[in-house]
């Protein structure tokens, strides 16, 4: 839906791979525990963009819960693949969407993306293969090219769930209110509080931060609850369906979003995101995508 969320256009008869659901997988990430409260969810500053729906603010209040401290990594998803024979949607598709400079396989290229051709269809790139079938992912790094489907199969298989949006936004606040962004309102100058581009997008990343895609899940420093990169790194898929004029309408009390759609809301950014073009390392920042699209700059987190 914009520069660092290509919809990957596919048929919309596919059906995902289907999954014993038995909760009896192993989840390893570490917990971080969320208070009850209320919050004012939205953005109370005015940088997002109309079509994302981010305002008005609104008070919502959400019951206690926990949330993974750090993205799904790459070991964490290899587990859940290992337990159960999963495919995921890019596997089954047979390519997935791959930022052209991080792509290590240009034979491999079966299209662009309309509308944003920084985006290429990479035969052979998926989950194990970030950058295109001769790539291989770093297991301590962010799961990418999993769809939100694929993204439901795993917290079936570990007992876990999406979180809502508003858990997400109020987890990635940290308990400080109307806030840019997990720390304050200003991004530091020195380009090492979070993993978003630097240079000219999308021809020349400079890498200031240390990386020009994915960084470790433990990379930074975490938000006042503990959480790790909610901001930048990669998008996180949440549970609702996605509406730009939600918030007008949403409950006070433990909002769950529209009860249909044709796209799923995502969260936090990318290491795609410049404040030229896509400025969406935000706490209030909200796009989406549709459930069986995957892209090399998107994952999720679980909750409970």
């Amino acid at each position: 839906m914009d520069c660092c969320t290509p919809s990957s256009d596919r048929p919309s008869a596919h059906i995902p791979a289907p999954l014993t659901i038995g909760g009896a997988g192993t989840h390893r990430i570490e917990q971080i525990p969320v208070p009850a409260q209320t919050f004012a969810m939205g953005d109370a500053h005015s940088d997002g963009a109309w079509a994302d729906g981010e305002q008005p603010v609104h008070p919502v209040r959400v019951p206690a819960f926990t949330i993974d401290a750090t993205a799904v990594t790459v070991a964490d998803f290899r587990a859940f693949v290992a337990a159960t024979g999963y495919r995921t949607d890019a596997e089954q598709f047979g390519w997935s969407a791959v930022f052209h400079l991080a792509l290590t396989d240009p034979e491999q290229v079966v299209g662009e993306m309309q509308g944003t051709p920084w985006w290429l269809g990479v035969s052979g790139a998926d989950w194990q293969h970030p950058g295109g079938p001769s790539d291989t992912a770093h297991d301590d790094h962010p799961v990418v090219h999993v769809s939100w489907n694929d993204a439901e199969a795993y917290c079936a298989w570990a007992g876990r769930r999406l979180p809502s949006e508003a858990e997400w936004e109020c987890a990635a606040r940290g308990g400080l209110p109307s806030l840019r962004y997990p720390w304050g309102d200003e991004l530091p100058d020195t380009g090492h509080a979070l993993n978003i581009w630097q240079g000219r997008f999308p021809y020349e990343n400079t890498t200031a931060d240390g990386f020009l895609t994915t960084a470790p899940v433990r990379s930074f420093a975490p938000n006042a609850y503990g959480l790790w990169q909610p901001v930048g790194n990669v998008w996180e898929w949440v549970a609702d369906w996605f509406a730009r004029d939600y918030y007008a309408v949403a409950p006070a009390e433990d909002p769950r979003g529209p009860a249909e759609g044709t796209a799923k809301v995502i969260r936090g950014g990318s290491y795609l995101c410049h404040d030229s073009y896509c400025n969406r390392y935000r706490n209030a920042a909200r796009s989406a995508n549709t459930p069986d699209s995957s892209t090399g700059n998107t994952g999720f987190r679980t909750a409970l």
